[in-house]
């Protein structure tokens, strides 16, 4: 009887030569270092990159992804390394799904995340769809996460440096191309990352990271968002809670929830906070810090991958995450019914301040993401 092949460091039962792997190569050392480990070990490696912005030009600052600079880097590496390389013109994709949600998110008076939406449209959908054509057996990244092997299936998990840990931004990947995904990062250190591009000789062993929202330039989200949508920075009024005029702003897309610097008012014997953004009115509403307080978050667009959400009763006990930098809180979460499974009502064990429409609710088991949506809305119970 013959034995079963072993399986290969990817978790598949093929001989790596006989494995094709498609790596997302964005340029930087992280996705370098993973084509160079997995061309390492045998596989048969394909390189893709995307492009972005006007064939790498104008938009982004310096030390941004998908830039000309980057596509360059990213095809070295191959040609240093002997594999196939190409670059998929995103760019209009791009500006669909990532760039013009951006703008419009910030009209609605929302703080958006495009770094999530980017991993959810051309990261994970558009260049697996490829990977997929190019008859690739996986994709892999250079993420810092983990896909571990549960009772159920594949689990998307924290990765063990904590510093470099990108499971907030990875919740809305589904089941299915978790499936198809691999980060052999996810269980290392930055440092160690450095030190094998050292080894492999790879001349972005010392690039710098990329930054978060690689197509704002200088980090003004408000031109950018005035840019693209004229009519942006419409003058308005700042209010308190009763409604009195205590200043005025250039447009609500410069401020979001929370927010506490740069409002430029006086008269309050105590420090104010934006705790409402009115788009229909044009007016920011300020208040003290307990005016922020918030015990029930509103998700939409809700990705699981976990066990069944409960529609009643206590609801399911986890920790979440409301902020890519705050710490994850306890929290019970429950489905707000068995008709919309998308949508879920997250209640949080101690009230949260800066709850913003826009953000990303995370879910975690321990270290396990169970999933997530995206802040629809929020409020206090009374008495808590």
């Amino acid at each position: 009887m013959t034995e079963p092949m072993a399986l290969n460091s990817l978790g598949i039962d093929k001989d790596p030569s006989q494995t094709r792997v498609v790596v997302a190569m964005s340029g930087g050392v992280d996705s370098s270092v993973v084509a160079a480990l997995m061309h390492e070990q045998g596989y048969d490696v394909v390189g893709l990159t995307m492009q972005l912005y006007d064939h790498g030009e104008a938009l982004m600052k310096k030390g941004a992804c998908c830039a000309g600079q980057d596509i360059y880097d990213a095809r070295r590496v191959a040609d240093e390394l002997g594999f196939p390389h190409y670059v998929l013109d995103y760019e209009s994709r791009f500006q669909d799904a990532v760039i013009n949600d951006f703008a419009d998110s910030y009209l609605r008076g929302e703080t958006p995340i495009p770094c999530i939406r980017c991993n959810q449209t051309v990261k994970f959908r558009d260049m697996l769809a490829t990977a997929e054509e190019l008859e690739g057996d996986v994709l892999v990244t250079g993420h810092y996460v983990q896909r571990l092997e549960g009772p159920a299936g594949s689990e998307l998990h924290r990765a063990v440096d904590p510093g470099k840990d990108q499971s907030y931004f990875l919740f809305a990947t589904t089941q299915a191309q978790l499936d198809r995904l691999r980060f052999p990062l996810g269980g290392q250190s930055k440092e160690q990352t450095r030190r094998q591009a050292e080894r492999f000789g790879l001349a972005v062993a010392d690039k710098p990271d990329s930054q978060d929202i690689c197509f704002v330039p200088d980090g003004d989200y408000a031109s950018l968002v005035a840019r693209l949508r004229p009519g942006a920075l419409e003058p308005g009024d700042i209010v308190d809670l009763d409604g009195k005029v205590l200043g005025g702003h250039q447009g609500i897309v410069g401020y979001t929830i929370g927010q506490r610097r740069g409002l430029n008012i006086g008269g309050s014997a105590e420090p104010l906070y934006v705790v409402r953004l009115e788009p229909a009115s044009n007016r920011v509403i300020v208040g003290p810090k307990s005016a922020l307080a918030r015990s029930l978050v509103y998700v939409k667009e809700l990705n699981w991958l976990g066990p069944a959400l409960p529609a009643d009763g206590e609801g399911l006990a986890v920790t979440v995450k409301l902020r890519s930098a705050q710490a994850p809180q306890a929290a019970l979460i429950r489905s707000l019914s068995a008709q919309t499974p998308d949508r879920a009502v997250i209640e949080l064990l101690e009230p949260a301040f800066g709850i913003a429409p826009g953000q990303a609710a995370v879910v975690y088991d321990g270290e396990r993401v169970l999933g997530g949506g995206w802040i629809e809305g929020a409020e206090q119970v009374a008495g808590q």
